[in-house]
């Protein structure tokens, strides 16, 4: 009867839609995800791929406090996020990185926004290196810190106040983001 009852419980468990990861592109990406030295804990808005032409660059997923399914509602959530790009293509180069999101900046923010942020592109390109198969990068935002950057454990640099991550933001789900499709399964359509 025990075993009866667990096999029932399991069915039901593995049944009722709920899951530990979705794959994308052969990268498992959980459903939930706990912030560094944080106690907070974000659910899976969405996840895809960014591609240039044809190549598949890195899967990137976005998460909340809670599934949001509209821009501006993401842009105004005051709680913390994170943004994660797990890179797939062989060696994407640092300049190649701080290129594309000085553009993402400049095509999804105003022309004062984008120079204000210069200074903070400036400081990531000295940081930040090749980066190959494997590699990720997480883009946390919590609201008592401001921006952490990752670079696989270790953490780059933090910056001040929420201005910068809203601007990170609109790269991937602004009016002109980087990847189209990636921006509509970032904000949880379904593939």
């Amino acid at each position: 009867m025990k075993k009866v009852l667990l096999y029932v419980s399991l069915v039901l468990l593995l049944g009722s839609g709920e899951s530990m990861a979705m794959e994308v592109a052969g990268t498992m990406v959980p459903e939930t995800a706990r912030l560094q030295l944080t106690d907070t804990e974000l659910v899976l808005n969405g996840a895809g791929i960014r591609k240039k032409s044809f190549i598949n660059v890195y899967v990137g997923a976005l998460y909340l406090p809670k599934k949001l399914n509209d821009v501006e509602s993401i842009l105004n959530e005051p709680g913390a996020k994170r943004i994660t790009m797990k890179f797939l293509y062989t060696k994407v180069s640092s300049d190649k990185i701080i290129d594309n999101l000085n553009k993402g900046l400049s095509d999804n923010n105003t022309s004062e926004e984008s120079r204000i942020f210069q200074t903070i592109v400036l400081k990531l390109k000295a940081l930040f290196r090749n980066l190959y198969k494997g590699d990720m990068i997480r883009l946390d935002y919590l609201p008592e810190e401001g921006t952490q950057v990752w670079l696989n454990d270790d953490l780059m640099c933090t910056i001040k106040g929420m201005d910068f991550y809203r601007a990170l933001l609109k790269v991937w789900l602004g009016p002109k983001p980087s990847d189209k499709d990636l921006k509509e399964a970032m904000l949880g359509a379904s593939g």
